[in-house]
C-alpha cells in the first residue's frame, strides 16, 4: 500500500498552541524587566554623584584617589551587570514564550541569583535610587516566576516539550 509524504496540516507536524495568558503575561513582565533594566543603567549614570557620596559616607577616610576608583568601579559593575541582565531578560521572554521547559528552570535560578544580589546590595554601598530599582526587578522576576509556574501555565510548557 503507498503512503503519501505528510503535508502541511497534518497530524505529523508539530502543534503550535498559543500561550495562556499566565504565559503571556509572565512574557510581558520579562520584557518590563529588560525595560526597568534600562533605567537601571540611566539611573546608574545619573546618580553617580550620591554613589559618591555614600561611598564617602561609608569610608570617611578614603583618598580622592581611592574615592574615584570605588565609584568608577561599582558603576561599572553596575552598568555592566545590568547590560547582562537585560540579554538574560529578553532570552528568558523569548524562550518561555516560545514554551521551552528548560526555560523555565533557568529563570528560577536566575531569580534565585537575583534575590541573593538584592540581599547582598543592602549590605553593599548603594545610591538609595539603585537599590529602589533593584527592588522593583525584583518584584517584576517574582510575578513571571509565579505565573510560569501556575496550573495554567503547566499544560503549555508540557505540549512544547513534546513537540521538541
Amino acid at each position: 500500500m503507498y503512503q503519501s509524504y505528510p503535508g502541511p496540516g497534518s497530524a505529523q507536524e508539530p502543534e503550535h498552541t498559543q500561550p495562556p495568558n499566565s504565559v503571556r503575561n509572565a512574557v510581558k513582565l520579562m520584557y518590563a524587566g529588560a525595560a526597568v533594566e534600562v533605567l537601571g543603567v540611566v539611573v546608574t549614570l545619573l546618580t553617580t554623584s550620591r554613589l559618591k557620596s555614600a561611598i564617602l559616607k561609608a569610608h570617611p577616610t578614603y583618598t580622592a584617589s581611592q574615592l574615584h576608583n570605588a565609584e568608577v568601579a561599582q558603576a561599572t559593575s553596575l552598568a555592566v551587570g545590568a547590560v547582562i541582565a537585560i540579554g538574560l531578560w529578553l532570552w528568558m521572554a523569548w524562550a518561555n514564550g516560545q514554551g521551552r521547559n528548560w526555560a523555565r528552570i533557568v529563570s528560577a535560578v536566575l531569580f534565585g541569583i537575583n534575590t541573593l544580589d538584592l540581599l547582598i546590595s543592602f549590605a553593599l554601598v548603594r545610591a538609595a535610587a539603585n537599590l529602589i530599582v533593584g527592588i522593583v526587578i525584583w518584584l517584576i522576576g517574582l510575578v513571571a516566576i509565579i505565573l510560569i509556574f501556575n496550573k495554567e501555565s503547566a499544560p503549555y510548557y508540557g505540549k512544547q516539550t513534546s513537540a521538541e
